[in-house]
């Protein structure tokens, strides 16, 4: 018996309406990217807007956040496949890559912080820190402090960490006994900075003001997004989709100052000296741009951290490993 005529055309349609139905499905999966963060950091503040105003989505990525409780459980996240991306310096991918790794880095922040000061402490130049104690987030090769090294050896002729007391100590703790007047000057990271700055603090040098003392032009960036090499190539669209979210979340911050309003609980700004303080600074780290002559910049600022914190810093390779910026990533 020959099948009905009038069963075909609607076969045909439930084909086609299936067909249009598995098509969509496929289309609205969106490509996952796992970031891990600092549960403190103020990535966390972009990432918001990249969520509440729905950014992934738009770019055909999901944005799954894992929030870690320090630099190196940032590290071992990303080294043992539980992210895909995290926040850190090109220093460590040019030491991670120097030892055969294949780990990249795209510019998240020019941000730097700066040399603080109290008002009363009487120092006025780099020379007046002789003698004094210097308070310093991280340790003995943080980048800051090895730049106001270089600087100092070639303002006042002096290495610092020989003339003066270095303190080292957690960002917080230098805010807190800086404040209390234990010690007269802290070197500290932006949000930092920018929270003493509220509270009356005077910044002596910021650590932009160094670069051009140190000849490097320019600012290049210090942190950004850093992954996978080999992740980036099977993930094109996700890592892109990922990239162009953050764009367009920073898009939004430099402009709005509603959104910050909306963003103040997570500032935890005590007040609004210290919220305006901290949008600003935030704001004045948004890269403009990011092409050659900011990755020559890095290049020349590789060279005198190298020279100042050595293998401690840098590991085997005393030159900017090749592949350190991905070069996938420019604007």
């Amino acid at each position: 018996m020959k099948p009905s005529s009038m069963g075909r055309p609607w076969l045909l349609r439930l084909a086609i309406v299936l067909g249009l139905f598995v098509a969509n499905g496929a289309q609205a999966e969106p490509a996952k990217v796992r970031a891990g963060v600092l549960s403190y950091g103020t990535v966390n503040w972009e990432l918001n807007v990249v969520k509440h105003h729905g950014l992934d989505r738009k770019e055909g990525v999901e944005l799954l956040v894992t929030k870690l409780g320090g630099k190196n459980a940032s590290a071992v996240a990303l080294q043992g496949g539980a992210v895909d991306v995290i926040v850190t310096d090109w220093i460590w991918v040019s030491r991670q890559r120097a030892a055969g790794a294949d780990y990249t880095f795209v510019p998240h922040s020019v941000a730097v912080g700066g040399l603080m000061v109290r008002p009363d402490a009487g120092i006025k130049s780099i020379g007046d820190l002789r003698g004094r104690k210097i308070g310093i987030a991280g340790g003995p090769v943080d980048k800051s402090w090895l730049m106001l090294r270089a600087y100092a050896m070639k303002s006042i002729g002096a290495d610092l960490k020989n003339i003066a007391t270095p303190t080292f100590a957690a960002p917080p703790l230098l805010n807190k006994i800086m404040l209390k007047g234990e010690i007269p000057a802290a070197l500290n990271f932006w949000h930092y900075t920018a929270r003493l700055k509220a509270a009356g603090m005077v910044e002596l040098v910021s650590v932009t003001d160094l670069l051009p003392a140190l000849g490097i032009n320019g600012r290049p960036p210090l942190i950004g997004w850093v992954f996978s090499e080999r992740w980036a190539k099977d993930n094109g669209p996700a890592i892109k989709g990922f990239l162009k979210s953050l764009r367009a979340a920073k898009k939004i911050m430099a402009s709005s100052d509603a959104e910050w309003d909306r963003l103040r609980p997570l500032t935890k700004a005590k007040n609004d000296a210290t919220f305006v303080a901290l949008r600003k600074a935030y704001r004045a780290g948004i890269p403009k741009s990011f092409g050659d002559e900011d990755i020559a910049a890095a290049k020349a600022l590789f060279k005198t951290l190298t020279k100042y914190g050595g293998r401690d810093l840098v590991g085997k390779s005393p030159i900017l490993a090749p592949g350190t910026f991905w070069p996938g990533y420019r604007y």
